[in-house]
């Protein structure tokens, strides 16, 4: 059984149709990057020896940055108990870790709140 040099012509051009079809390889997962927890720090008002006042995991934002400073990698969330795992390439990066003290806003209100009673009441007695 003779097989026509029209189908033999087809053939190949199928196979050559379905290898340039194929979609490009996807990069193998990286194996190299940082994890950690984050902790803040003491988180007694009095840090006294003997007394245990261990560090406390804490959510913030984490943001990777190449050798140089100039571009962003990747900009992530850790996990509500700090920890977080990025993966990246080979290389020297550099971290940096954006977080809001815990009673921050609160404070700065309760402290407005007060200057303005302090003026209110220093006004009413002059």
């Amino acid at each position: 059984m003779k097989i026509p040099a029209v189908a033999l012509l087809l053939i190949a051009a199928l196979a050559v149709l379905f290898l340039a079809c194929k979609s490009e390889e996807e990069a193998p997962p990286l194996t190299s990057g940082i994890e950690g927890q984050v902790l803040i720090g003491p988180m007694c008002p009095v840090v006294q020896e003997g007394t245990p006042c261990p560090d406390e995991p804490y959510q913030a934002t984490i943001v990777i940055w190449d050798a140089e400073r100039t571009n962003e990698v990747v900009t992530i969330e850790t996990k509500a108990d700090g920890r977080f795992r990025v993966p990246l390439p080979p290389g020297d990066h550099e971290v940096e870790f954006r977080y809001r003290a815990p009673g921050l806003l609160p404070g700065v209100f309760v402290s407005l709140a007060a200057l303005v009673a302090c003026a209110v009441l220093w006004r009413r007695g002059r």
